[in-house]
């Protein structure tokens, strides 16, 4: 199938406005702090368009619709444990960090529990964003192919270069700015195909809801208590720890946090960004739902191959191509690298970064000047992007490899929310205990995250029981409670040593 010459034309203009206007913030002079934070200068609604658009990434704008066309609305229910986590970030989260005057979100783990916390969490912090970068140009560039028979590496290579040059170049300020007009162009995208849908139903858009009725398309899912199935509760508790994780421990918050003008601004910035993703993956989700209903009706329009459940993910791109207005379609294609490529760039600018605050400041030159810190910004941003590139080549038809980094992935991320969680609550438990916890809380995330792919029926154990969702909830639970236990173990026992 090929794109309309129109539809392309507006793509690649897209492509080179969104470039050219990221590198545009580079030809004024500027400091590290600048590049890092936009000297706290970034007004509050850019900065929460920014983190609405890092929560939807391409994975979102196709995953989402498909996971409603083939099932039903289990999956929004994690969006509905945002506002707890929001408003936690928002009275707790924000003020630690605008208040401890540090770009790096790993600071306050050195000034809890040392400097191996914050080597610690950066550097996993790090493989976290490679293995997230890979991914996505992987999951972007495969319907692409299937649709319209684009190369899977050059579709990866292109996107990869054109985000790493404006974020190189560009620094927060460029990401921030970017990210925002791609969230309007998300936004206005996923309306115009709803607004096709409803309109082009044979009986009337009441028909979308005939339809999904009778499916029971619009279930949230069960609400029993238990943990091998995705329920209700299951979902929410889940959505809550990944949320708490962002807004706690994620570098990539934590600066938008502080390119704010001040503090109520940041908590605006943060309301703002989070609390939109809701109606958006509402509308995400009933475009699924509208898509079911539109291919039940008019079977014919919809080919065989894309009625089996393992390509429900390529049902909306292909409804993108196949039914949309010229010129649409090539905004809509548009839009879902719009998603991909903010998400990638925001990866990219907290590495970089990371890698200058929590590495070379530590262990090569604790004073460097602004020619230097800049370059070294530079350098990173351009390694992290093609080490993601790499990554994401690396996937190109390997289907297990693509799970394994997605375990990775938790077992990368996971510790390190337990680690801030224990600190954060109490001040009591010190680094031993915390080391310890966090041990342990790997152990399980890795037997849960690794266990269905090399443990099951073999000698060394058994595959887990539990959905694989509950693993980061069960791994910060595992470091909150050793930590907690350790502690008060450790405290007990030098009272005891000081009475003898």
């Amino acid at each position: 199938m090929d794109l309309n010459v129109i539809d392309f034309y507006v793509f690649i203009v897209y492509m080179l406005g969104i470039v050219l206007f990221g590198v545009s913030f580079s030809l004024r002079k500027r400091t590290p702090e600048e590049y890092t934070t936009g000297g706290g200068r970034l007004p509050a609604w850019a900065i929460g368009m920014s983190i609405f658009a890092t929560f939807v990434s391409s994975i979102s704008f196709l995953a989402l619709p498909g996971n409603a066309y083939l099932s039903n609305w289990n999956g929004f229910v994690f969006s509905l444990s945002i506002p707890i986590a929001a408003i936690i970030a928002v009275i707790y989260f924000v003020p630690l960090y605008r208040n401890m005057k540090s770009e790096s979100a790993y600071f306050y783990l050195e000034q809890r529990f040392g400097l191996w916390a914050r080597i610690y969490a950066s550097i996993f912090y790090l493989l976290t964003q490679l293995a997230r970068m890979g991914t996505i140009l992987y999951l972007l560039a495969l319907p692409l192919n299937v649709l319209f028979g684009w190369s899977i590496p050059l579709v990866i290579l292109i996107t990869g270069l054109c985000v790493v040059v404006y974020s190189m170049f560009g620094g927060i300020e460029a990401v921030v700015w970017t990210d925002a007009i791609q969230g309007i162009i998300l936004v206005i995208g996923a309306l115009v195909c709803l607004s096709v849908i409803f309109l082009s139903m044979p009986d009337g858009p009441q028909q979308v809801f005939t339809i999904a009725n009778e499916a029971n398309k619009f279930s949230f899912g069960s609400f029993d208590f238990n943990f091998i199935e995705s329920t209700f509760w299951l979902i929410l508790i889940y959505g809550l720890f990944i949320n708490m994780q962002n807004f706690g421990i994620d570098q990539s918050y934590i600066q938008r946090y502080l390119s704010a003008k001040s503090l109520k601004d940041a908590q605006k910035s943060t309301l703002l960004g989070s609390l939109l993703y809701i109606p958006v993956s509402l509308l995400f989700f009933l475009i699924g739902t509208a898509l079911y209903s539109y291919y039940t009706a008019m079977p014919d329009l919809l080919p065989m191959e894309l009625h089996k459940a393992e390509n429900a993910d390529k049902v909306f791109p292909y409804f993108i191509v196949t039914a949309l207005p010229t010129g649409l379609t090539g905004l809509l294609i548009a839009s879902i690298f719009a998603a991909g490529m903010s998400t990638i760039s925001t990866s990219i600018n907290s590495s970089a970064t990371v890698i200058l605050s929590d590495h070379y400041k530590r262990y090569i030159q604790k004073a460097p000047t602004q020619k230097t810190a800049l370059r070294v910004l530079y350098i990173s941003s351009f390694i992290m992007g093609a080490l993601g590139i790499l990554i994401g080549l690396a996937l190109n038809g390997v289907e297990s490899a693509l799970e394994a980094w997605w375990a990775l992935a938790s077992i990368f991320s996971g510790g390190i929310l337990g680690l801030f969680l224990l600190g954060f609550i109490s001040h009591k438990v010190k680094t031993t205990a915390a080391a310890i916890g966090v041990l342990c809380g790997l152990l399980i995330i890795s037997w849960m995250s690794l266990s269905p792919l090399i443990f099951y029926g073999s000698w060394i154990g058994y595959s887990s029981p539990f959905h694989k969702n509950l693993t980061i909830v069960l791994g910060t639970v595992t470091v909150l409670f050793t930590g907690f236990i350790l502690s008060f173990i450790l405290d007990k026992k030098n009272i005891n040593d000081k009475v003898l």
